[in-house]
């Protein structure tokens, strides 16, 4: 029996869950549209340890989306794991934010490809096959009607996150499938961190960060003409 507590805030779903064996026992999140990660992953957190009845001291491992993501988001489930892996003395396991978020659909036949809005016409992604097993690198890309060309001429192309919305106008290939409302949860975590932990497959916490996939840029504000 392995108790994993799953933590996923890399976009502006706030979730977390905990799991026995892979299978959820308790789970808390929220998507209204903001980064209020700060105020309640804390909270959740203390939540699902009570539905589930469940000490912090039970919990095998905790595990996190590692990232992609948001950087803000990223930066406070990544430290709220760390802070509680080494309070606890208990294994830090990540997992990554698209091959959890690939996991979210089943497909017959086809490809899989999980996007998360990087801004303008940029996203996080990477392609998987039906068996959700990783067929191209991870990457920070502009869309345009060009993408993802070679995966859509061989067939179906399922397009799902936040990314792929601002991608239905521009890629219009007869193949192009766009699935809605999905976005990473610790839903799809649960049963990717049991198979981590049974291979002790683990991070060193005082060294491990988040895979942003790009620098942190700060756009500074626009400075106000004086007013006389």
């Amino acid at each position: 029996m392995a108790i994993i507590l799953n933590i996923e805030t890399s976009t502006k779903n706030c979730s977390v869950n905990l799991a026995n064996n892979g299978e959820i026992i308790a789970i808390k999140e929220l998507n209204n549209g903001n980064y209020s990660h700060a105020e309640v992953l804390h909270s959740f957190i203390d939540i699902i340890l009570t539905e589930g009845n469940i000490s912090k001291e039970e919990i095998d491992a905790i595990a996190v989306s590692k990232g992609p993501g948001s950087y803000t988001g990223l930066r406070i489930g990544v430290s709220a794991a760390k802070g509680l892996s080494f309070a606890l003395d208990k294994p830090l396991i990540s997992i990554d934010t698209l091959t959890s978020l690939s996991h979210a659909i089943s497909v017959a036949k086809g490809s899989i490809v999980p996007m998360l809005d990087a801004r303008r016409m940029e996203v996080y992604a990477a392609v998987f096959d039906e068996n959700h097993q990783q067929i191209r690198d991870i990457k920070a890309e502009i869309i345009d009607e060009t993408s993802f060309s070679e995966a859509l001429c061989n067939g179906k192309v399922y397009f799902l996150g936040d990314g792929s919305q601002k991608c239905k106008e521009v890629i219009t290939h007869a193949n192009a499938v766009f699935i809605d409302d999905k976005f990473p949860s610790s839903k799809e975590m649960a049963a990717l961190s049991n198979i981590k932990y049974k291979k002790n497959d683990i991070e060193d916490v005082a060294y491990f960060e988040p895979f942003y996939l790009k620098d942190f840029v700060v756009i500074p504000e626009k400075k106000k003409k004086p007013t006389f």
